[in-house]
């Protein structure tokens, strides 16, 4: 299984690669002595506690093989040389929503990155996607779940 190529800022990658290094450490450790407490239960054809401790080993393990392969394909990008003349990925955009009058800012990352909450939509969601390569004073027009919306670009920063 080949890697997908993703881009991450330094802050995404640092996260993953922390979790994959938990994971193999505590998560690991954790699971091994789930099991050998279950194993000193007694009999192990009956033992759901050994079955369930085994099923999370499984789980854990393929965790893990999943994140490895993510990091494999991980790029870090470069946030220092965002270009801020149109709307990129890591370009920080504040857009104005022509219907209501409500002012928003997202930055634009990779989907992998993407928290709503912490105002970081992917460059694949619609509003990403529609707001790719605009420039400041642009108005847009984006078809999402929600219908047709209308965005004015009031600023693009870094």
């Amino acid at each position: 299984m080949s890697a997908k190529i993703s881009y991450y800022t330094k802050e995404g990658l640092d996260k993953l690669t922390n979790e994959l290094a938990t994971l193999k450490s505590k998560g690991r450790s954790d699971i091994a002595k789930q099991i050998a407490e279950a194993r000193d239960k007694g009999d192990l054809s009956e033992n759901a506690e050994y079955d369930a401790a085994k099923d999370a080993q499984g789980h854990l393990e393929a965790k893990i093989a999943q994140l490895e392969n993510t990091l494999s394909g991980a790029r870090l990008l470069d946030e220092t040389n965002v270009d801020i003349s149109s709307v990129s990925i890591l370009s920080k955009a504040t857009i104005k929503n022509k219907k209501n009058g409500a002012s928003v800012t997202y930055m634009l990352v990779s989907e992998e990155e993407a928290d709503l909450k912490a105002g970081k939509i992917s460059t694949q969601s619609p509003i990403g996607k529609g707001l790719l390569g605009k420039k400041k004073g642009d108005t847009v027009v984006i078809k999402t779940p929600a219908g047709e919306m209308e965005f004015e670009i009031l600023n693009i920063g870094a």
